[in-house]
């Protein structure tokens, strides 16, 4: 009997997924496929940090589906070929995907599903990742939206996000097809493994997802009104799960409605309106898709970046710079993966603002450190800082570093966590106020051109 093809991306879960729910649906063997795509042009391949993550997140989902009698298909090439020699393989008359939301990841897919019909294949997508898919969510001209607030205004006014779709209990068994073997794919540091600080702070999967998310509600979205001390435990971390999709915004949405205590139920609308503004940088992405390397507000083209040389940038990227916030920040960044999402303000802005340093060079950075980068957030965030993107920070706001602690980290509790107390420090890179004023006019030698 003809089964369907599953093919996932950045949707590495099982319950709440909508094409494994079809491919279910739709009869014979449902063969779940991986393909780790570094071939097609535009592609960009996932940075080191999030090659560590998707290892992990991978071997995970494997062990979920063999729970089940069933397993995870890898292949590794240009989806363009691999997928209808997988179709061809499996002996598929269905192939399922859940969406992607970039012009070249659109194309492609479209390429794919048209190359399939053509064939006498199905071929079906479905929403999954985002709560409103950038085409839902425009303006009263049926533009997009630029500013985040009349952009969540808009979207708390659709229609309730849908329900999530429960676990499968069972899955048909996979057609019998080759699978690369995942230690092949060579995702893991191994000379010098540097992951050992990752492996310390994060649980990647379904499950380590779910744990997160049920951690968050039960010991720290009370506290959500404090989470621009970095020294609190206040945040989610629920970034890098979303970001590989082992757990989907449905699920976070109806979790922060369901069953609340009356505090909690206080903070939760904070947390969906950060939530939304994941959404609303997948929305500036799907209608500017090269925001990791063009400026949004083209006037930025002309302005008048600082030539650094190594030395300097590799001050700021291990955090050296004399500046004891930003240097914890970027320490922090480079054990774990990730940064305090305040602390990621004030690094980026010292970088882009008091270093005069382009934007692209911090978001390639951190592109390549950070376990939740995706092409939405992490480039949107940058502009944001720079004062290039959509709803961007005003170019004269600049987070100076020593101000910002002492207002969220006025003990050092987080900045003696990474950098210690009795360590001999680096002087400081530059003046704030010398270096505030040359970011300032520069800003006004661009708008004068």
């Amino acid at each position: 009997m003809s089964g369907a093809l599953v093919w996932l991306r950045e949707d590495l879960r099982l319950a709440d997924n909508p094409a494994l729910r079809a491919a279910i649906d739709h009869g014979g063997p449902v063969t779940v496929v991986v393909v780790l795509d570094e071939e097609s042009p535009g592609i960009r391949p996932v940075g080191a940090a999030s090659r560590w993550w998707l290892h992990h997140s991978l071997a995970a989902l494997d062990a979920e589906l063999r729970d089940r009698d069933s397993r995870l298909v890898l292949r590794r090439g240009g989806a363009a070929r691999v997928i209808p020699e997988l179709v061809a393989q499996a002996d598929a008359d269905a192939v399922y995907w859940n969406r992607r939301y970039g012009r070249v990841e659109r194309d492609l897919d479209a390429g794919i599903k048209s190359a399939l019909t053509d064939d006498g294949t199905e071929a079906h997508s479905f929403a999954a990742n985002l709560l409103w898919e950038p085409w839902t969510v425009l303006t009263g001209q049926g533009e997009p939206f630029k500013v985040f607030t009349p952009f969540w205004r808009a979207a708390q006014a659709m229609p309730e996000p849908r329900h999530p779709l429960p676990e499968p209990r069972d899955l048909p068994a996979p057609a019998d097809v080759d699978s690369d073997d995942l230690d092949d794919w060579a995702l893991l540091p191994t000379k010098p493994d540097w992951a050992g600080g990752l492996r310390d702070a994060w649980e990647p999967g379904e499950a380590g997802a779910h744990r997160k998310l049920e951690q968050f509600v039960h010991d720290a979205l009370e506290d959500y009104d404090q989470r621009d001390e970095p020294a609190m435990a206040a945040t989610s971390d629920l970034s890098p799960h979303l970001r590989w999709g082992e757990v989907s915004p449905y699920q976070v949405w109806h979790r922060l409605h369901g069953e609340l205590e009356p505090e909690q139920r206080r903070q939760a609308p904070a947390f969906l309106r950060q939530l939304a503004w994941r959404e609303f940088n997948w929305n500036e992405y799907f209608h500017c898709d090269d925001i990791a390397t063009v400026n949004v507000r083209r006037e930025f083209d002309a302005f008048p970046w600082r030539d650094v040389d190594e030395d300097e940038l590799d001050r700021w990227r291990h955090g050296r710079t004399g500046f004891d916030l930003v240097d914890a920040g970027m320490r922090e960044l480079w054990h774990s993966g990730a940064m305090h999402n305040r602390v990621r303000l004030a690094a980026a802005s010292f970088l882009v603002k008091n270093l005069l340093v382009d934007w692209r060079i911090g978001e390639q950075w951190f592109w390549d450190t950070l376990v939740d980068a995706d092409p939405a957030n992490n480039a949107g965030n940058w502009q944001w800082v720079a004062g290039s993107g959509f709803d961007a920070a005003p170019y004269f706001r600049v987070f100076n570093p020593d101000r910002q602690m002492e207002r969220f980290d006025p003990h050092k509790e987080y900045v003696r966590r990474w950098v210690p107390a009795d360590e001999e420090r680096p002087d400081p890179m530059v003046d704030l106020k010398a270096s505030r004023q040359r970011a300032l006019d520069a800003y006004d030698r661009m708008r004068r051109a």
